[in-house]
């Protein structure tokens, strides 16, 4: 009775715990303390999140939205007490905006970030293979965030409106006027290639078969896959050859045959004629060894 007793609390206990926020299945792929409705998926705690190759909002209980960008993998978790949240990044980017709480901290592989004032949260952040974070802590109102070095006692104080990037994940090495872009890559329109089959329009899905994940891979989002020495998928290779002719009144000229069709091309094996004289010269030999043998038959009839 008392271990059901126990078993029971437990359960009002979840079942009382208020969700982080929900996200799309069709968006990412999640695990963790989550519970399933229909295509949603409603993150309880400790949840993970890997987004497919388009950008995976999550919508937050207490107000706003998580952006995590094509490819990326996130975290997210209670932090403390009350609404605030723990924001974990491995590796990829996202966009964060909603309000922020006083127990929010946000995690990179390298970097922990802090809030020491409090505002709207309009934070974009990326991390690129090689360790390289930039952060984008836009607008005026937005909360002055206090980073520290997981593996040093080194910080730095990034003020609202501030756009750096850490080299490396180092806050000894910072570039404090960073203008590239720390968020999700612009969606790329799909370009005009050529159709899988002759007279078959090129639609997105062609496109996206030929040139899957551009953004994401330009960026550095997500690994490039080394080409192989196969044809991209959809297109077909097309051989022309050409069959050189030789004229027969003109033995040393070439001149080059239309193409050859989808059917056998025949070559005329004719040899061609010989060369002026060449009879007289077989002639002339034939008469010697008849001469040679036979004198009596040159002696003219009486």
């Amino acid at each position: 009775m008392r271990r059901l007793a126990l078993l029971l609390t437990l359960t009002v206990a979840v079942q009382a715990q208020q969700p982080m926020g929900t996200v799309a299945t069709h968006d990412a792929l999640v695990s963790g303390g989550l519970e399933v409705h229909a295509e949603r998926a409603v993150l309880v705690s400790n949840a993970s999140i890997t987004a497919y190759d388009h950008p995976a909002p999550i919508d937050l209980a207490r107000g706003g939205q998580v952006l995590v960008c094509a490819t990326s993998q996130f975290h997210l978790l209670r932090s403390g007490t009350g609404p605030s949240l723990l924001f974990a990044l491995d590796r990829g980017a996202f966009e964060l905006r909603t309000p922020s709480e006083p127990q929010d901290v946000i995690l990179t592989p390298d970097l922990r970030f802090t809030f020491t004032t409090q505002g709207p949260l309009d934070l974009s952040l990326r991390v690129t293979p090689n360790g390289d974070t930039c952060v984008d802590n836009a607008g005026p109102n937005a909360p002055t965030l206090q980073l520290a070095d997981v593996f040093s006692s080194a910080t730095y104080r990034l003020l609202p409106g501030q756009h750096v990037l850490f080299e490396h994940g180092s806050l000894h090495e910072v570039v404090d006027r960073e203008t590239s872009s720390c968020g999700c890559p612009a969606p790329v329109e799909p370009v005009a290639i050529a159709a899988a089959t002759p007279g078959e329009p090129t639609t997105s899905s062609t496109a996206a078969a030929q040139h899957p994940f551009p953004a994401a891979v330009s960026q550095g989002l997500a690994p490039a896959t080394l080409p192989d020495n196969s044809p991209p998928a959809g297109e077909k290779h097309t051989q022309v050859s050409a069959i050189l002719a030789v004229g027969g009144n003109q033995p040393d000229s070439l001149t080059a045959a239309p193409p050859a069709t989808a059917a056998a091309a025949t070559v005329s094996t004719t040899p061609p004629p010989s060369p002026p004289g060449a009879h007289d010269i077989f002639h002339a030999i034939g008469h010697f060894f008849k001469k040679l043998f036979h004198p009596a038959s040159d002696k003219p009839n009486p």
